[in-house]
């Protein structure tokens, strides 16, 4: 054992490992991260109207409980694009994961260990690779970028990794400018971002000591590997931008070519539309997230829960039905799954609890979903994730939204 981790092992900012709730893990990466770090992890859009309305809005649902016959065991399990899963939480993709050092393998270990799967972002710091060699749940997220050779040999790639579908993020406009500001990202982290960011890291010694292995710093990777091809250095997230803009978003045609190419499971993330998750049932996808890209994309689009359950009326006979949003706690959950939703995707969540305590904090956030979802369960009476539906709930008049219904 090295000297920094007997250090890490014994110094006084190791408390109780364990956490009892989401916002407990979130206050713990608070504390432990450096501010710009921090900030990247609860950025929204402009005034953050939807981001504030994705948590917001799940409040104003009740429950219609039955105190009375609650069965002695639930069953939590589920199937999404194929795959089957112990409880209907996902992990969703999310960009580069410098909270930690193992960011997305420690991730996907921790779906592993919990039995359910993980969506990876083309924008992760760890190669595809290495996240299916721990993990063979994983669904590859794929932006439109570049050229349609571009896109098709990243998804290749990631089939020949051992991916099970794709994900297709459609909703993301490149409005990052919010009101309260925006942390600066750095190109890459070399000695001139070290010693800017030097003032943050000495006020977060246990943040600062985990990116030592052995007595050596690890340097994090800001560069984005999933980009290139296999074995070839990845570009820088700046590089990647400037490609990104420059290609023109993708048309129902563009979705469609590329759901024929690959030919298995397919979401199309980004729904809000009542029209558009019946244009993604046209082209053939598998699945639908009925998402706002956590708040960072139009600002003032209805937090998901309020779509969704007209969503999923319309087309959840014919694709898995997901939502990805506002997450918290297990009634959260359940209130989605009676709405209509198959499972659900976490983003800040998990990231809180991998700033927290790592692969055991994710596994931590995991547990404190399932057993809310389990006791929320236990109190509507409901013996079977797949019985809950609106009869277990009381949605106030005006709560829903539904647009795009021609």
């Amino acid at each position: 054992m090295s000297k920094l981790t007997e250090i890490l092992e014994q110094n006084p900012w190791r408390r109780n490992p364990w956490f009892e709730t989401v916002g407990e893990a979130q206050r713990r990466a608070r504390k432990r991260l450096p501010k710009t770090v921090y900030s990247s992890l609860v950025a929204g859009t402009q005034a953050g109207v939807t981001l504030n309305d994705n948590m917001a809005a799940f409040n104003e649902i009740g429950f219609a409980p039955h105190v009375v016959g609650a069965t002695a065991e639930r069953n939590l399990t589920t199937t999404v694009m194929g795959q089957e899963l112990s409880f209907p939480v996902m992990i969703s993709p999310t960009g580069v994961q410098a909270v930690n050092p193992d960011g997305e393998v420690a991730v996907a270990r921790a779906a592993a260990a919990r039995g359910t799967a993980m969506g990876l972002s083309s924008f992760a710091s760890k190669p595809v690779e290495e996240v299916t060699a721990v993990n063979d749940k994983i669904f590859f997220q794929i932006y439109w970028l570049g050229s349609r050779e571009d896109i098709l040999a990243r998804a290749e790639r990631a089939r020949e990794a051992g991916c099970q579908g794709l994900i297709i993020t459609t909703d993301w406009v490149f409005n990052v400018g919010r009101d309260w500001g925006s942390p600066e990202i750095p190109e890459k982290v070399d000695v001139r971002a070290v010693a800017k960011l030097a003032p943050e890291m000495i006020t977060k010694p246990s943040y600062a000591l985990s990116w030592f292995r052995d007595g050596k710093l690890v340097i994090p990777d800001l560069s984005a590997p999933n980009i290139a091809h296999k074995g070839e250095p990845g570009p820088t997230f700046f590089d990647v931008y400037g490609t990104w803009m420059n290609t023109p978003p993708p048309t129902w045609e563009d979705l469609q070519w590329l759901r024929e190419q690959w030919g298995g499971e397919f979401m199309v993330k980004g729904i809000t539309r009542m029209d558009d998750a019946k244009r993604a049932v046209d082209i053939g996808a598998t699945a639908i997230s009925v998402s706002n890209h956590g708040g960072n994309n139009l600002d003032g689009t209805p937090a998901t829960i309020r779509v969704l359950g007209p969503i999923a009326d319309a087309v959840g006979d014919d694709v898995d039905v997901l939502l990805d949003g506002g997450i918290r706690r297990g009634s959260d959950v359940a209130k989605a799954l009676a709405l209509g939703a198959k499972a659900v995707m976490i983003g800040r969540a998990y990231l809180w609890g991998l700033a927290a305590n790592g692969q055991a904090g994710v596994e931590n956030v995991l547990d404190l979903l399932r057993m809310g979802l389990d006791s929320s369960m236990m109190g509507l009476g409901k013996a079977d994730v797949a019985d809950l539906d609106r009869s277990d709930l009381i949605i106030p008049e005006g709560f829903e939204r539904v647009f795009g219904d021609d």
